[in-house]
């Protein structure tokens, strides 16, 4: 996920480390921080597969600055990595967020209608963080009023989002 959002902003414009780190930082915010020993190397491997050039270019202390771009095979791996996402990048609400933050880089309305139809399929599929034999647990039976307030917040949550998706795949395909 952390090589999509790095493809992802680089093919927007290009930046310099520390701002694409903070980028990355605002998208993904507290719940997944990304840490410079996890962004650092990720830009040296896609610099070194070829999907990022760097130059430098004078900072404004006495640090210069890394000025990272996208090549070819960059944007074309992000476009790859945007038609068909991993599994996860549908069912994990914050990588699919993540996903969606670059989706109209895709330039195929119906390549993206596609995405977002897997998740809308993941989204109708009867689930819950509780269960009782074997059966999905609903906020009206979880007899705890903090597992009712996950339940319900999540079923909120759920039903905007399959609105949403509903009302953009049927734009994306109109």
């Amino acid at each position: 996920m952390l090589e999509l959002t790095i493809l992802g902003f680089l093919a927007e414009q290009t930046l310099h480390g520390y701002e694409l780190k903070e980028r990355i930082r605002a998208l993904s915010g507290h719940v997944r921080p990304v840490s410079d020993g996890a962004l650092y190397p990720a830009i040296a491997r896609l610099l070194k597969a070829g999907k990022l050039t760097e130059h430098t270019e004078p900072g404004t202390g006495a640090a210069p600055r890394r000025i990272l771009s996208l090549t070819s095979a960059g944007r074309a791996d992000l476009l790859e990595r945007l038609r068909n996402p991993k599994e996860a990048d549908i069912t994990d609400g914050q990588r699919f967020f993540t996903l969606l933050a670059f989706l109209g880089l895709l330039p195929d309305r119906r390549e993206q209608a596609a995405v977002l139809r897997r998740r809308q399929a993941f989204l109708d599929t009867p689930a819950s963080f509780f269960y009782r034999a074997g059966e999905p647990v609903r906020a009206e039976n979880a007899g705890d009023v903090f597992r009712q307030g996950m339940l319900r917040i999540a079923r909120a949550t759920g039903a905007e989002e399959k609105r949403w998706l509903a009302e953009t795949i049927a734009e994306l395909e109109a």
